[in-house]
């Protein structure tokens, strides 16, 4: 059952992300993918500063932290080639 919760996190914290980024989703299947790679790097990013989440909403917030992060790396490494 933890893979699901994992799974929804991935797909609302995606979702999230890409509303504060860029103004709108990027659909379903992008949203989940943006969504879990920000929650292991989100955990990565609160574990190096001491930071430790176990509620699901502590997860959400530490999945969203993490997918904003990779769009902002994202959108600065898309900027930097077309330039």
């Amino acid at each position: 059952m933890s893979f699901i919760w994992y799974i929804l996190i991935g797909i609302v914290a995606g979702f999230v992300a890409g509303k504060l980024m860029r103004g709108g989703g990027f659909g379903l299947i992008v949203n989940l993918v943006v969504g879990i790679i920000g929650g292991v790097l989100g955990g990565w990013l609160f574990g190096l500063i001491g930071i430790s989440t176990s509620s699901i909403i502590g997860n959400l917030i530490t999945s969203v932290v993490g997918a904003v992060f990779l769009l902002w790396i994202v959108g600065l490494l898309s900027r930097s080639s077309n330039k």
